[in-house]
């Protein structure tokens, strides 16, 4: 389960050191190039609401391997591609594909955990994802540097083959709605009403809407971070060899964050746990405004309060995927699609406005974050003046 939600993060970024000679290599622009990167981060998330609504009707285990086999597809595509065209579209195939792997990832945490376990597991899940990229990358560049660039593609396609072989193995083939009423819809509708009923469904639910609310606007404040970082820091004097290592201070506390829901979450509850989080958040951006306001434009006073952030998003997330996918169990699949494709939107949008202001120094980027929590802190003030859930 963990692998295969890794996965989609793990293809996306692995070949992040090749793109640096794409454009060399393929006689192409850097704005071409890119767009392997763009094309497979939409069709990642686009995919989701496909997977998600089949994925509860079909069963996890055919709905995953299309998945995979898209995959395998895409990156041996990629392995052989000899024009920019080619490779982007090899991308987008990948994309398409890996996108199986996170809905379905998502989902069987529903399926198969209850309650305070469900929320430990996101921790855990939350722990792989931050180890992710750092790993793929430095991965990607080793392959690159002794192997070749198509390798990646070729690893990113064994891995697949892997992971199908895992999921006969190990998966059931049945639905997850195995009651009567849903394998009657299942029959006496077409596949796509099906699809746009399970949407019905939550949309009428306001407290997956505030689930959903709290994800994306935190991970809005995350894209705004990796987005306007290198910003701040190149103002501050940092060169681009350096600036990675001050941006993983925040990855490296959302690991820690995640590990303290495991250890925390069945002593205090998910809401209590929620509420340390948005105060960790809101603590580590407002010291960072504050030390701005100051004129303390230096790397550490920017980077090492957001410590705190990475922290606070690391007890957030746990509980809000776990959130999100357990209001309505039956459409764990649906869910977690919405989920992920408003994380995807919401990102992008929190990232493009930090494109609005200029950002000599910190205090612009920590007013813009500070606003996206805001707003995640009204629907969670929302979200618990409802009645707490029973799973």
């Amino acid at each position: 389960m963990l692998a295969q939600l890794a996965f989609g993060l793990l293809a996306m970024t692995i070949c992040l050191p090749s793109m640096q000679q794409w454009g060399a290599i393929f006689g192409a622009s850097q704005a071409r190039v890119q767009l392997t990167f763009s094309g497979y981060v939409v069709a990642f998330g686009a995919l989701q609401l496909l997977y998600g609504p089949l994925s509860d009707r079909l069963g996890r285990r055919r709905v995953l391997l299309a998945g995979l086999g898209l995959s395998v597809l895409g990156s041996l595509l990629a392995a052989l591609a000899t024009e920019l065209t080619t490779l982007t579209v090899a991308r987008v195939l990948q994309g398409a594909g890996t996108a199986a792997g996170t809905v379905v990832g998502r989902a069987l945490v529903q399926d198969l955990f209850r309650g305070p376990d469900r929320t430990r597991v996101m921790g855990w899940v939350g722990m792989t994802m931050g180890l992710c990229p750092p790993t793929a990358t430095l991965v990607g560049g080793y392959v690159h540097v002794h192997l070749g660039w198509q390798d990646n593609f070729v690893l990113i396609a064994a891995l697949s083959l892997l992971l199908m072989v895992a999921a006969l193995r190990w998966l059931p083939g049945r639905p997850t709605r195995p009651d009567a009423v849903a394998a009657a819809d299942a029959t006496a509708h077409p596949w796509w009403r099906g699809l746009l009923s399970s949407y019905a469904r939550l949309a009428r639910e306001p407290e997956f809407l505030l689930y959903v609310a709290v994800l994306a606007l935190t991970t809005a404040a995350f894209y705004a971070f990796l987005s306007g970082a290198p910003l701040v820091l190149g103002s501050e004097g940092v060169g681009p060899e350096r600036i990675g290592w001050y941006i993983l201070f925040v990855p490296l506390s959302y690991i820690v964050g995640n590990f303290i829901t495991t250890r925390l979450v069945r002593r205090l509850g998910e809401r209590p746990i929620m509420w340390i989080g948005q105060g960790l958040t809101v603590g580590g951006l407002v010291l960072v405004l504050g030390l701005g306001l100051a004129g303390w434009h230096t790397p550490l006073a920017f980077a090492g309060p957001l410590l705190l952030m990475g922290a606070g998003h690391g007890l957030l997330m746990p509980p809000s995927l776990a959130g999100t996918v357990g209001v309505v169990p039956a459409l764990a699949g649906a869910a977690a699609a919405v989920g992920g494709v408003m994380q995807q939107l919401m990102g992008a949008a929190g990232a493009y406005a930090v494109g609005w202001f200029g950002h000599q120094g910190p205090v612009n980027l920590a007013l813009l974050m500070l606003s996206l929590t805001a707003l995640a802190m009204w629907a969670q003030v929302m979200l618990f003046r409802r009645p707490a859930r029973r799973t």
